[in-house]
């Protein structure tokens, strides 16, 4: 990983085209992974404001200009505990902790994956209101097959973002034409619902300015991606995919650009109440703040964070070392050469060429 120990040379130039015909404005898009407010995060917020869980990095997350998080949880005060099958965690958190997600300014969630059912039917249509009511955009679950795999859209500055969200997890929970649940597509090309999926992105790749497609790939754990996400997601940006935002491993993973497309292929965990696993670590991830020239992506900050005691906090001194030099070597197994940002304390990835299909470093 090169660093620049000086001013940021970059800063001044994010958002700035080379290319001709790219647009010169610059817009911030901000992603965090798996963000469970259920369990001990739940009992937390009983007495602690709504501002807890996101600890010293709101002021990073509410300065963005657009934020999306996979929502690890269902958010509501009904249902009981999924029963039809045995399941291993189920994760609630109150409908009053809608508020921490409007504390950070979240503006959308991905709803697919494998914990959104896990209080049934009533907790899902439930948090389906509320976020609603408190106009944060969702993908991936719905009411029925036709809003589960709907283009979730939001307006920002004066152009149109849209999600797709899509989990290959838990297909006994996927929506049908009369029955609530998950945008379920498995990760295999030869598959009709994957066909589907891409004559989706197809369809609406023109209706935005911007398209991002969130993925719950995967089992749990490991720090490099299956060989078929990389075939996966490299499909998903031929058919129209402006990012793809991957998540489910609970670890972070490294940061691929094919055909001037960012891929995060894992996330990683933002908030929970989890065990640390002392090899893994899912205690630790990053703010991913991605910028953008009109489609282009012209830079991307990483700042390294940790969850401790159920909310999260930025990484600092040789946990940041620790946690950015291990990105660093990720992102090297994808040609992603990457720098430590001194001044803004955070790894950069910096300058695109769109027309290649691997990062151009000018540091």
């Amino acid at each position: 990983m090169l660093e620049d120990r000086g001013n940021d040379r970059r800063g001044s130039q994010l958002g700035t085209s080379t290319s001709e015909g790219v647009r010169n404005d610059s817009l911030q898009l901000l992603l965090v992974g798996d963000c469970m407010l259920g369990r001990l995060v739940n009992e937390v917020l009983e007495n602690a404001p709504p501002e807890y869980p996101w600890g010293d990095t709101l002021p990073i997350l509410q300065s963005s200009d657009w934020r999306l998080c996979n929502l690890e949880c269902v958010i509501s005060d009904r249902g009981t505990p999924w029963s039809a099958y045995p399941k291993a965690f189920h994760f609630r958190s109150a409908a009053k902790n809608i508020a921490v997600l409007a504390a950070a300014r979240m503006n959308a969630v991905s709803l697919a994956n494998n914990h959104v059912l896990d209080y049934g039917y009533d907790a899902l249509i439930e948090m389906l209101e509320v976020l609603d009511q408190a106009g944060i955009v969702h993908g991936g679950a719905g009411l029925n097959y036709g809003e589960a795999s709907r283009l979730a859209t939001s307006e920002v500055s004066g152009r149109k973002l849209g999600l797709l969200a899509f989990t290959d997890n838990e297909p006994d929970w996927e929506a049908s034409a009369d029955r609530p649940g998950v945008f379920y597509v498995p990760t295999d090309l030869t598959d009709s619902r994957a066909t589907k999926l891409l004559d989706i992105i197809r369809k609406n790749r023109e209706v935005v300015d911007l398209l991002i497609v969130s993925a719950h790939w995967g089992s749990n754990w490991g720090y490099h991606p299956p060989h078929g996400h990389r075939i996966f997601a490299h499909a998903l940006i031929e058919a129209g995919a402006d990012i793809i935002f991957g998540h489910s491993s609970h670890v972070f993973r490294g940061i691929e650009f094919y055909k001037g497309r960012p891929i995060l292929y894992g996330a990683g965990d933002f908030v929970d109440d989890y065990a640390i696993d002392e090899i893994e670590r899912n205690d630790q991830s990053f703010i991913y703040v991605i910028e953008m020239a009109g489609r282009i992506p012209r830079g991307v900050r990483l700042y390294p964070t940790l969850i401790r005691g159920c909310h999260t906090s930025l990484a600092e001194g040789v946990y940041a070392l620790g946690i950015t030099d291990k990105m660093a070597g990720l992102c090297a197994a994808f040609h992603t050469p990457t720098r430590w940002n001194q001044t803004r304390r955070c790894m950069e990835i910096a300058y695109f060429n769109p027309e290649a299909d691997r990062v151009t470093s000018s540091l």
